[in-house]
C-alpha cells in the first residue's frame, strides 16, 4: 500500500512524498495502515490524527480516489494494492 503525502507534509515524514506500507494476508483497515506508517513518525502522525487518534477535521484522506469520511474512516477497508492520498486543507486569502 502506497501512502502519498503532499509538500506541506513532507517535512514531517524525513522529505518523502511516498510511504510503503507493507500488504498482510488482504485488506486492512485504513487505522492498522496508518499505525504501521505513522508508527516512527510522531510529527507526522500528529498532523493527521488527533490526541484520541481521529482523522484530524482539516485532513482528507482518499483511498483509491474514495473520501474515507464515506467509506467508514478509519475502518474503512484498504485493498492490498491501494493508493492513500492524505490533504490537509489549506487557509489562505
Amino acid at each position: 500500500m502506497r501512502i502519498i503525502l503532499p509538500g506541506v507534509l513532507r517535512e514531517y515524514a524525513e522529505g518523502a512524498g511516498e510511504l510503503v506500507v507493507p500488504a498482510g494476508d488482504g485488506e486492512m483497515s485504513l487505522r492498522t495502515v496508518l499505525d504501521a506508517a505513522l508508527l516512527d513518525r510522531p510529527r507526522l502522525a500528529a498532523r493527521i490524527r488527533d490526541e484520541t487518534g481521529a482523522l484530524r477535521r482539516h485532513v482528507n484522506v482518499f483511498v483509491d480516489g474514495q473520501d474515507v469520511r464515506r467509506l467508514g474512516g478509519l475502518d474503512a477497508a484498504v485493498e492490498v494494492h491501494a493508493v492513500i492520498h492524505i490533504l490537509p486543507s489549506v487557509a489562505g486569502g
